[in-house]
């Protein structure tokens, strides 16, 4: 029987990483045998209360983890993104007693008993936050990852009063990026939001 291009390919791929991680000491990933993670020191864990959302929330979590991750993996609310993770897109934007936070920089430890107001919080049952329906209205999402940040920059941009020219706008949205190139429609829906408030 012969094998065909693809099998052999395959074959020598194979055998060429095994040989490699063996060859390198490391562990060989399969499904049957995974790494296995050791757990968190006790003193270096930390139980987090704060309300998400005018939700009372708690989680055990490692003194090092991230307000993001925080969200995202203890709390599952994915809708606030991780983008960069650096502080630099802003795809990560939430509101901690209403000022507009990084939670990427931010650790969890840090907001006890804070409160806090993601993405998913804005909505008020069926009836959009007036500035996602803004979003909408004015198309300033094309892919929507960074949407979620987007919004949550805007509504603080809003309250705090910075939205006297679209220049202002501009100024104040700078640390949300959209690689997709939606300013102009966002900049429209922050203005239009803010002049219906």
């Amino acid at each position: 029987m012969s094998e065909t291009f693809d099998e052999v390919t395959t074959l020598k791929r194979r055998t060429f990483v095994a040989a490699s991680t063996a060859a390198a000491g490391l562990p060989r990933l399969t499904s049957d045998r995974l790494p296995i993670s050791t757990p968190t020191p006790a003193d270096r864990l930390s139980t987090v209360r704060l309300t998400v959302n005018g939700e009372q929330r708690t989680a055990q979590v490692d003194n090092r983890t991230s307000l993001l991750d925080l969200l995202r993996e203890h709390l599952d609310l994915p809708g606030t993104k991780k983008g960069c993770d650096q502080g630099a897109c802003g795809a990560c934007t939430v509101l901690v007693d209403d000022r507009r936070v990084n939670a990427c920089l931010t650790l969890a430890v840090m907001h006890q008993g804070a409160h806090v107001t993601t993405i998913e919080g804005l909505a008020r049952g069926e009836q959009l936050h007036p500035l996602q329906q803004a979003f909408i209205d004015h198309d300033g999402l094309q892919c929507g990852y960074c949407t979620p940040g987007q919004v949550m920059s805007g509504v603080a941009c809003i309250a705090e009063g910075h939205t006297g020219s679209r220049e202002e706008i501009r100024e104040w949205m700078s640390g949300n990026l959209c690689r997709c190139g939606a300013y102009t429609n966002i900049v429209s829906a922050i203005e239009q939001t803010a002049k219906e408030a």
